[in-house]
C-alpha cells in the first residue's frame, strides 16, 4: 500500500486520509502525526479555537487564528512528510472565511462536506490548493462535477465517498438509515467511479476516489482498493491514539463503547448524526435543552427551536466532560479496544 496518489500538484505516500473531527478532536497534533507517517492529516475548522480565552465572545476570530496555529503545528510535527488538509463544513456560518484562513495557512487540501460545496472553487485563492468534496451518492458527485465544470472550468482534485456507517453528520435521511436500505460503501464507490470517467477524459487528469464510513481494518482498505478506490478516509480509529487532540476521557469513551451504545442522534445542523450515547444525549432525546448562549455557528440551526447547542455539547466532550457532551463516532467504534500510537496504527493499516 505504498503507491503514490496524485493530489493536485502533489502526491500522497500512503492511501489514508485521517478524517477531520471537530470540535478540537483533530487539530495540529493528530494531523501532524498522521502526516509524519506519510498520510494526509486533516484539521477540522469546526471551532479549532475553542480553548482560547475569548472564544465564546468572538469565536470567528479565535477560530481563524487557531487554523493558522494548528496548521503550523502540524507542519512542524510532520518533518516535511505527508499532506495537510482542513475540513470545512458547508453548513458553517463564515464558510468562506474558514476556507480563506486555511488557504492562507498554507494547507495542501480543502475537504468540504455537510452540504454540497457547489461554490468552493469561487473562493479567492482556491486555485492554490487541492479541493475535494465529500459525497454520499453518485448523484451528488454528478451534480458537483457538472457545476464545477460549467461555472469554474475545474474538476475536484479528489472525491471522498462517505457511506452510512460513518460517524458525525451523515449524508442520508434518518428514515433511510433506520430502514437499513442504504447502499453499501462499495456500491457508492462504484457509482462515483462511473461519474468521474467523463471528467477525467475532459480534463486529462485522474480524480482519485477515497472511501469513508465504516473502514476499520487493512482488509477493508484492500477490498476498496481492489474495486477502484485510490484510498480511504478514516476518523474513528484515530480518536483512540495517543496523539489525538481530545482529552483522554473522550478517547476512553470510544474504547469502552459497546455496540449498543452507538446510535443515531438528532443534530442542530439539520442532519442525522452517529454518536456514542451519553447522559446528555439521553436527556436531549427526551426534550429540548435550551442553549445558554448562541455563537451562530451553523446555518440550519435556529436558536429558538434547536434541540440543544451543538458547540457547547462538543466542547464539553472534547475537554473530557463526556457525559455532559456529544461524542461523535462511527458504527465500528465498539471494535476499538486500546489506545495506540499513530505510528503503530498506520503500520497496522499499511503493512
Amino acid at each position: 500500500m505504498s503507491k503514490r496518489i496524485p493530489i493536485g500538484s502533489k502526491y500522497l505516500e500512503k492511501p489514508i486520509i485521517q478524517g477531520g473531527m471537530g470540535v478540537g478532536v483533530s487539530l495540529g497534533n493528530l494531523a501532524g502525526a498522521v502526516m509524519k507517517e506519510g498520510g494526509m492529516g486533516v484539521i477540522s475548522a469546526a471551532h479549532p479555537g475553542y480553548r482560547k480565552e475569548n472564544f465564546w465572545k468572538d469565536p470567528l476570530a479565535c477560530n481563524m487564528e487557531a487554523v493558522y496555529e494548528e496548521a503550523a503545528k502540524a507542519r512542524a510535527i510532520s518533518g516535511g512528510r505527508g499532506l495537510l488538509g482542513v475540513n470545512v463544513m458547508v453548513a458553517s456560518h463564515h464558510y468562506e472565511d474558514y476556507v480563506k484562513a486555511a488557504i492562507g495557512a498554507g494547507v495542501d487540501v480543502i475537504i468540504s462536506g455537510a452540504g454540497m460545496p457547489m461554490n468552493l472553487p469561487s473562493v479567492e485563492g482556491s486555485d492554490q490548493v487541492a479541493l475535494a468534496p465529500i459525497v454520499s451518492s453518485g448523484r451528488a458527485a454528478r451534480l458537483i462535477l457538472k457545476s464545477w465544470d460549467r461555472h469554474y472550468h475545474r474538476c475536484p482534485d479528489f472525491i471522498v465517498v462517505e457511506g452510512s456507517l460513518a460517524g458525525g453528520h451523515l449524508g442520508f435521511k434518518k428514515e433511510e438509515l433506520l430502514s437499513g436500505k442504504v447502499k453499501e460503501l462499495s456500491e457508492l464507490v462504484c457509482e462515483v467511479l462511473q461519474e468521474i470517467q467523463a471528467y477525467e477524459e475532459l480534463y486529462q487528469t485522474s480524480i482519485p476516489v477515497f472511501a469513508a464510513g465504516g473502514v476499520y481494518t487493512r482488509e477493508d482498505i484492500a477490498a476498496l482498493l481492489n474495486i477502484g478506490a485510490s484510498g480511504v478516509q478514516m476518523a474513528t480509529r484515530f480518536i483512540a491514539t495517543t496523539e489525538c487532540d481530545a482529552d483522554l476521557a473522550f478517547k476512553q469513551k470510544i474504547v469502552n463503547a459497546r455496540k449498543e451504545d452507538i446510535t443515531l442522534v438528532a443534530s442542530p445542523a439539520g442532519l442525522p448524526g452517529r454518536a456514542v450515547m451519553t447522559a446528555f444525549m439521553r436527556n436531549a432525546s427526551k426534550g429540548r435543552i435550551a442553549p445558554k448562549h448562541c455563537i451562530g455557528c451553523m446555518k440550519p440551526c435556529v436558536p429558538a427551536t434547536t434541540p440543544y447547542c451543538i458547540s457547547d455539547a462538543l466542547v464539553h466532550s472534547v475537554e473530557g466532560d463526556v457525559e455532559n457532551g456529544l461524542v461523535f463516532a462511527g458504527a465500528n467504534a465498539w471494535r476499538v479496544t486500546d489506545i495506540v500510537s499513530v505510528h503503530d496504527l498506520m503500520a497496522e493499516l499499511c503493512a
